[in-house]
């Protein structure tokens, strides 16, 4: 087999499963005649989303600017941190509880708390409960990275008698960045998702996760998976951006 069919292959197998999931999900509601509040066809959803379409664009696009907001503000937060952590081992130590705190915070607690001193008609509160999701896989991602690099290859860098600069370029950033991005790509869509819950739980009623619940509460069951369906295009566009930017930095370190 030529490469050309490998590569074709390899792109339209995640395509043909995901046909074959969705015929089998079609032929299972039809044939077990599924009620709606179950389970709803994928053809029920799709024409729900075909018809409500400028409604869930503009539900995705306020969902999506807080998800962005959050995770550049949680990720700038969480770098920073991290690379004094590797620098301090006070600062280490110090903010070890403080990130395992952070793991556990439920945002069905956070969100109502930050609504309240923020003000439930802003979006400050959700991108905050983002910025806090995000900053614990940024953080111990990022951290680990910064310690693979090898005292040896310090002493290497300081032989040569290169500065601290140089080294940090040549041998710090090269090491940690993969550790970065992979921090980065788990954090994108934990930010939408995130963002989403978040909305479940007052705020203005401008995001996916306030019309998901809002549909539900009507019994439009087709209609909420159809938001659904908005939410998981918004996820899959931030890993996709992510994963875009990963490797073109990936290569830029390299060729640098």
């Amino acid at each position: 087999m030529s490469a050309g069919w490998s590569r074709a292959l390899h792109r339209a197998a995640p395509v043909l499963l995901a046909v074959l999931l969705l015929a089998a999900w079609q032929a299972v509601v039809v044939v077990g005649e599924v009620p709606a509040f179950l389970l709803p066809s994928p053809t029920a959803i799709a024409g729900e989303f075909a018809e409500f379409l400028p409604t869930i664009a503009s539900a995705a696009l306020v969902t999506g600017t807080n998800a962005l907001v959050g995770l550049v503000l949680g990720a700038v937060v969480a770098i920073a941190a991290a690379v004094l952590a590797s620098a301090v081992r006070t600062v280490d130590a110090l903010l070890n509880p403080v990130v395992a705190g952070l793991a556990v915070v439920p945002i069905v607690a956070l969100a109502p708390v930050l609504y309240t001193m923020y003000g439930a008609s802003v979006e400050t509160g959700r991108q905050i409960v983002v910025a806090v999701a995000v900053a614990v896989p940024v953080f111990v991602n990022t951290l680990r990275g910064l310690r693979q690099v090898r005292p040896v290859h310090r002493d290497l860098m300081r032989a040569y008698a290169a500065t601290p600069r140089q080294a940090v370029r040549a041998v710090t950033i090269p090491t940690a960045l993969p550790f970065v991005f992979t921090g980065l790509r788990l954090a994108s869509s934990l930010a939408v998702i995130s963002a989403i819950v978040a909305e479940y739980f007052g705020g203005p009623r401008s995001g996916i996760g306030s019309f998901i619940t809002t549909a539900a509460a009507g019994s439009n069951y087709a209609r909420a998976w159809a938001y659904v369906l908005g939410g998981v295009v918004v996820g899959l566009l931030f890993y996709g951006v992510t994963l875009a930017v990963e490797r073109r930095g990936s290569r830029g370190v390299r060729t640098g």
